[in-house]
């Protein structure tokens, strides 16, 4: 179970840890997408790091990352990385989020819509990637700025908070995707690829529904790719109960924007999707990070 408690820091465990929050949002109606992804590493003094970005009808409004920066303490309560800042309001119930960058900014609440998702207990926490963490379906409400203009956005999107330590020698990629539907249903899913594996089908993938947080017991995706390498369309079947007796939920997603971090000896492809499921449609996002 996910206490308040995991709203701390977590404990290094071997080399290359990480620890990380993520906010994403996606406002259809105003074409807004944005996400603000923030690291804390552990050290004298420790540090903190943050990657932002911001789309707008399709096209980048800002891209920034700070690098890391000293931080005046070790704590989740507060970051603050080059031009992005967070704050937990309250724990695992409420977070702000800001951003004041040169082509564009926001300034948003998170408001949690269901209790934590433990997406990293399983296989996926034992294998090559280490994943441990949980996400949140939220509401998103505040202010976005692109060039001169303003708007206020009321949408939804996702929280999560990750940590492990990811042996990449044994890894070709990992996936993360977040699915939020007008509704106010949602879906999380991780999976990492280990080396030598060609196919989805041989990934280890954790998933979750997030509104009332219930795990997948199998999750399969697809996923079509540009001729870049990028993620285009994406095709989900959930078998959530082990029987099969409700059917897969099926959905599918197209992306609307995207773009691509070097990482050095990493390749992160970020995109936003818009998706349709069941009847309804959302927005969401889907993230690969992967060997160059």
């Amino acid at each position: 179970m996910i206490g308040p408690e995991q709203e701390s820091p977590r404990p290094a465990e071997g080399e290359g840890f990480g620890d990380a929050v993520t906010y994403a949002f996606g406002d259809a109606a105003n074409g807004l997408y944005g996400s603000a992804r923030f690291g804390l590493v552990a050290g004298d003094p420790p540090r903190a790091t943050s990657i932002v970005m911001l789309f707008h009808d399709g096209e980048v409004v800002d891209v920034a990352s700070s690098g890391a920066v000293e931080a005046p303490a070790l704590d989740w309560a507060r970051v603050e990385a080059g031009d992005a800042t967070a704050e937990l309001v309250e724990p695992l119930q409420r977070w702000s989020v800001s951003h004041d960058g040169d082509g564009g900014g926001f300034e948003l609440t998170f408001e949690a819509l269901a209790p934590a998702a433990e997406v990293g207990r399983d296989e996926i926490a034992a294998s090559a990637a280490a994943l441990n963490g949980y996400e949140q379906l939220c509401r998103v409400r505040g202010t976005v700025t692109v060039g001169e203009r303003t708007f206020k956005i009321d949408c939804l999107g996702q929280r999560g908070h990750t940590w492990g330590a990811p042996d990449w020698t044994q890894l070709e990629l990992s996936r993360t995707l977040g699915v939020w539907l007008d509704d106010e249903r949602g879906v999380a899913l991780a999976s990492v690829r280990p080396r030598g594996v060609e196919g989805h089908e041989d990934e280890v993938v954790s998933a979750w529904l997030l509104e009332a947080p219930q795990p997948i017991d199998d999750p399969r995706l697809s996923t079509t790719l540009d001729g870049g390498g990028r993620q285009l369309r994406a095709g989900l079947e959930l078998w959530v109960d082990e029987e099969g007796e409700q059917g897969p939920l099926r959905g599918a997603g197209e992306v609307v924007c995207g773009t691509t971090f070097d990482l050095g000896e990493l390749r992160l492809d970020c995109s936003f999707f818009r998706w349709r499921m069941e009847g309804a449609q959302g927005v969401g996002r889907y993230d690969v990070l992967r060997r160059r």
